[in-house]
């Protein structure tokens, strides 16, 4: 299988069906395995204010291609839904238990299965008590409905206190951590759009535990920063990223892409799933040439010299 996720954010809203739906089947044809949403998908993009427009075309997408759901791991998200059109982000649905519970029946419903693979908390709620949010996930967990737990957008100390807790009250506990990442890095104590969640960059902290607590997979969202490897006009390097390591390793990933005969984007996918430890990119594909590109990376094999030759350039 592909260690490369497939982010289906603007699936149904931005991304008409006729189009999702090539794009999932060439997807899983081709061996990937990983389906990545949210309830909130996409509430920016909908004249109703409210998401479940991904989920929905994704339970369409099941229901028309029988088998499927067997051959996908399929992953969604709570936590991030407005409570009213324009509430987001002071207003969202949270990780209450009664969040949970709706969030997770709505889901299965709308996507026509009856259990999630792996759920995401979609970003810490702290106006919830830890407890009672492990506690409703472990209840799903018992059920059968939920196959595991992720934490997005977590701080690393709260994340270890659910695990903590988990095991405390006898539930499952959290085996995966998604946050943004990429080959090129922000400048510290970023906040804008490209830093718009407080801990949700993997950090040199963050590979550290993943490494040392193999039972923890780590997904890797924006990835590609929207095209912004590719030197497109239209897609330019964040502001963010503004400092001269940005220089240094545009220049080292340019020279290996050319050596390849590649795309630098390819190397950056290649770059993190073969890294240490090892890095799950959840890539937002949307024509059939971001596809090929993917795929094509999911097959690059970097060699120890090259690999180390990105890393150490600053």
């Amino acid at each position: 299988m592909l260690n490369l996720a497939l982010g289906a954010m603007e699936y149904g809203t931005r991304i008409d069906e006729e189009t999702s739906f090539r794009l999932l089947d060439a997807y899983v044809d081709a061996g990937g395995e990983w389906i990545d949403t949210a309830n909130c998908y996409a509430f920016w993009q909908d004249p109703s204010g409210h998401g479940g427009q991904s989920e929905e075309l994704l339970g369409r997408w099941f229901a028309q291609r029988p088998g499927v759901r067997d051959r996908v791991k399929l992953a969604t998200k709570v936590g991030c839904e407005p409570l009213w059109p324009g509430s987001y982000p002071e207003h969202a649905e949270g990780l209450g238990a009664k969040a949970i519970d709706a969030a997770l029946e709505t889901s299965l419903r709308r996507l026509g299965v009856d259990h999630i693979d792996l759920y995401w908390a979609h970003r810490d709620d702290r106006s919830t008590p830890q407890e009672e949010t492990v506690a409703a996930f472990g209840k799903h967990a018992t059920a059968g409905t939920i196959g595991r737990l992720g934490l997005s957008n977590y701080a690393l100390w709260r994340a270890e206190r659910m695990r903590g807790l988990a095991g405390e009250l006898g539930v499952m506990a959290p085996s995966a951590l998604q946050l943004r990442y990429s080959y090129l890095q922000p400048r510290p104590f970023v906040r804008d759009h490209a830093h718009d969640h407080r801990f949700g960059w993997i950090t040199d902290e963050v590979l550290d535990y993943a490494q040392n607590n193999p039972e923890q997979q780590l997904f890797a969202y924006s990835p590609l920063m929207s095209g912004a490897y590719e030197n497109r006009a239209d897609r330019p390097i964040d502001p963010a990223f503004d400092h001269p390591g940005t220089t240094r390793r545009l220049e080292a990933l340019t020279d290996l892409a050319t050596t390849l005969n590649t795309t630098r984007s390819a190397v950056v996918l290649a770059w993190l799933t073969a890294g240490t430890p090892a890095i799950t990119p959840i890539v937002g594909i949307s024509t059939p040439t971001y596809l090929t590109t993917a795929l094509a990376a999911a097959h690059l094999t970097l060699t120890p010299e090259q690999h180390r030759q990105l890393d150490e350039v600053w």
